[in-house]
Parts: structure tokens; C-alpha cells; sequence
């Protein structure tokens, strides 16, 4: 195979939906407490929408309790909106520049939303993936039609880009049922 498809430049875009994806899951709610939990609450402070991590520092103290320590005393109030109206459930307990974050009991609506959200996590990753593979199928036609490659080996290249996605699928399939068993744990 002369040239047709940078396979380094499929897997490195493969692996970032994977990692995408992992990403999305940490911040979904098991029975624990977890740090990445409020990854996703962006703070109004300084006239912009931030990170919580880039205005506070987020603990976990207790298996049930998130505690977050604000910086600066005056973006207290814009942390606790933040956070109570993200749409995760949480009731922050503000102590000065701290909030607590107790974390109830999951109830099974709760674990079934959740599951719900995690399979939404997991579609959007493998369109990501199956646009990687168009990508690499295009490619593979296009170097074929300039004559840069063999009919042969614009076969070998697309299965072997097919490969990838089937793989890559079966990666983020096998994490979310992961995930799943371990929302649905009681």
C-alpha cells in the first residue's frame, strides 16, 4: 500500500471518543461520591461561564459527601446556583466559602434515568466513531479514484478501517454496560 488512509490519525480520533465517553461517564452518579460528579456545572463568575474546578476546589471527604471550596468568598452564591440548578439533584449546605454536598440515597426512577443518560452518552460516541470510519471510507475512495492506490487495496484499507469502528463500538459498548451494572448496583 503505497498511501490512501492515515490509520495513526483514525485510532488517535477513535480513542477520543473513547475517551470522550469515559469522561461523560464519570461525571454520571453511582452510590459514591466522585469529584467529576460536578465537572459538568459551569459557574457565571467574572462576566463568563466557568468550570466549577477553575473557581473552587471540589473534595470528597465521606463516601456520601462532596465538599467544595470556593476561592473567593464573593462567588459563593454563584457556586450554589450553579449547582442547584445543574438539574443533578444536589442540596449544597454552605458554610462560609464551603458548601457541602450530601448525596442521598439513589431510588430506582433515579438509577433508571441515569442508565438512560449513560446509554445517550454511549450513541453519541459511536456516531463520533462512525464519523471517523465515513472519514476513512471517503479517503480510501478518493485515493483510489486519483489512482494513488489499487482497487485491491482500497478493499484492504476499508476493511480494515471497518475493523477499527467494530472494535472501537465494542470498546464503548462494553463500558457502558459497565457503568450500568454499577448504577443499577443497590
Amino acid at each position: 500500500m503505497s498511501t490512501g488512509i492515515d490509520f495513526k490519525d483514525l485510532q488517535r480520533r477513535m480513542e477520543g471518543a473513547i475517551s470522550a465517553f469515559k469522561h461523560d461517564l464519570a461525571s454520571l452518579r453511582t452510590g459514591r461520591a466522585s469529584a467529576n460528579l460536578l465537572d459538568p456545572i459551569q459557574v457565571q463568575a467574572y462576566g463568563a461561564p466557568m468550570p466549577i474546578n477553575q473557581v473552587a476546589t471540589v473534595t470528597v471527604p465521606e463516601p456520601r459527601m462532596i465538599s467544595v471550596s470556593v476561592w473567593d468568598k464573593q462567588l459563593v452564591g454563584a457556586v450554589d446556583r450553579a449547582i442547584r440548578e445543574s438539574n443533578l439533584g444536589f442540596n449544597p449546605i454552605v458554610d462560609g466559602t464551603n458548601l457541602r454536598i450530601p448525596l442521598p440515597e439513589l431510588n430506582e426512577q433515579r438509577r433508571k434515568e441515569l442508565v438512560k443518560i449513560a446509554h445517550q452518552y454511549a450513541e453519541n460516541a459511536k456516531v463520533a466513531a462512525r464519523h471517523v470510519r465515513r472519514d476513512g471510507m471517503e479517503n480510501a475512495k478518493k485515493a483510489e479514484k486519483d489512482g494513488e492506490i489499487s482497487q485491491d487495496d482500497s478493499r484492504v484499507q476499508s476493511e480494515r478501517v471497518q475493523k477499527l469502528t467494530d472494535d472501537t463500538i465494542t470498546s464503548i459498548d462494553s463500558l457502558l454496560s459497565e457503568k450500568e451494572a454499577e448504577i443499577m448496583q443497590v
